[in-house]
């Protein structure tokens, strides 16, 4: 899987599947029925297909290709495991509702090409003096952060991840803090979002640019949908802040486990972090699609021993207004909508969506602290069981009009959650 990490790509549709590729002309009675059984619209619905479920219709070529009534539908394999073998085919689907959708599927001997949705941005440097350069992977000890360096290594101080809506970014540093960048334009941001023009490191995305720029104040919450564990009623941050010299995690591994036009996938995995005198191992992917203004967090946590609380966050800087808390499908919504921008600029909604299933209400962290300015919801952690959340960021000046009204985002936020909870039946023939 190509790994266009730190190069422009325009928004624009690169080629056209079936006049580009060679496809096989063998595999017409091969059919995927895909059947939204709720009496919801769905829009660019996630659709995930193992490997291992398509080897009965395998044909000449190496890439699937999608169609339906002739129209090929933006798709990607993705090698989640790193083999080098591909493990799903992703890709998005609109529905009516109670509608079905047959599927017919072809194989490619060449990688099919789409206007460009999803991307991830990673790049370094391994001294002060030296420029940033792409890379896909990095490692972190405890006494690698910024901090102790001097110098920040990274350029927007780590990976940014973005759709069509709406841009985010993790601070890889030792923080693990997670900000927006409001996007303006549904176009990928530029590659120097946070380099100069000699490649050293500048934060040059705190000003408006025509696609937009970092909108989401954080201090020392761990932003929107970063996560800390409460121990013996400790609020324990993974990770520290920026004047700490070691960092509570002894190392952090991070890598791009795929990118492509339809789906972007990060992970990191934190070991032996230390949080109230006990030792977690941490796995979290971050996945993001089309068409949704935020993103999938996936997290699961070896160690825990029943004492343990998972917190996942939501800064609520700036914040004058009262958090609401609406459950919607299997959803429990935590909702803010104000002025919560820089210097109160801009409307911003947020949200997180956690499991109802594990929802243990919520609480409001402390205003000192390593853990400050946010709220806090409660859910149920059990060992090495994965915990899925996601988070949304939706601007007043974001190209969909209409965020700058409470009722709207809160419509949107309990439409979404609704969305997310109907499942797809999926038959191979």
């Amino acid at each position: 899987m190509k790994k266009a990490v730190l190069f422009y790509l325009p928004f624009v549709l690169i080629g056209s599947v079936l006049t580009s590729c060679k496809v096989s002309q063998n595999s017409s009675e091969k059919t995927i029925i895909l059947s939204n059984n709720s009496s919801l619209a769905l829009s660019q619905k996630a659709i995930s297909i193992k490997r291992e479920n398509l080897k009965q219709l395998y044909g000449k070529g190496n890439f699937p290709i999608l169609l339906f009534k002739g129209d090929t539908i933006p798709a990607q394999i993705n090698d989640l495991t790193g083999d080098g073998t591909w493990d799903e085919l992703f890709f998005t689907v609109d529905f009516l509702p109670n509608e079905k959708k047959n599927l017919e599927l072809k194989w490619s001997e060449i990688d099919p090409k789409f206007t460009v949705k999803t991307s991830v941005r990673f790049g370094k440097r391994e001294a002060e003096d030296l420029p940033v350069h792409p890379d896909t992977q990095e490692v972190l000890m405890s006494d690698q952060v910024l901090k102790k360096l001097g110098y920040q290594k990274y350029q927007t101080d780590g990976p940014t991840w973005e759709n069509d809506k709406v841009g985010f970014r993790h601070y890889l540093d030792g923080r693990n803090s997670k900000d927006v960048f409001g996007k303006k334009l549904p176009a990928i941001t530029p590659e120097d979002v946070g380099i100069n023009s000699k490649g050293a490191v500048e934060d040059n995305y705190h000003v408006m640019y025509d696609w937009g720029r970092d909108i989401f104040p954080v201090g020392s919450s761990v932003g929107l949908g970063g996560y800390a564990l409460l121990v013996d009623n400790k609020i324990n941050r993974l990770g520290i802040l920026g004047n700490d010299t070691i960092n509570n995690v002894e190392k952090t591994t991070f890598k791009i486990v795929t990118e492509g036009p339809v789906n972007s996938v990060l992970s990191y995995y934190y070991q032996n972090w230390k949080a109230s005198d006990n030792l977690y191992q941490v796995q979290e992917t971050t996945s993001i699609w089309p068409g949704m203004y935020g993103y999938k967090n996936t997290v699961s946590i070896k160690g825990i021993n029943g004492t343990e609380t998972f917190l996942a966050a939501i800064s609520n800087l700036n914040n004058k207004k009262p958090l609401q808390v609406i459950e919607a499908g299997e959803w429990m919504c935590l909702i803010q909508h104000d002025y919560l921008t820089y210097e109160r600029q801009w409307i911003l909604g947020t949200a997180l969506l956690v499991p109802k299933n594990s929802y243990q209400g919520y609480m409001e962290a402390p205003k000192t602290g390593q853990l400050t300015d946010s709220y806090l919801a409660k859910l149920k952690v059990e060992n090495n069981k994965e915990i899925s959340y996601y988070a949304i960021a939706a601007w007043e000046l974001s190209a969909d009009k209409g965020f700058n009204d409470s009722a709207f985002f809160t419509n949107y936020v309990t439409n979404l959650a609704k969305q997310l909870s109907a499942k797809i039946k999926v038959e191979i023939k």
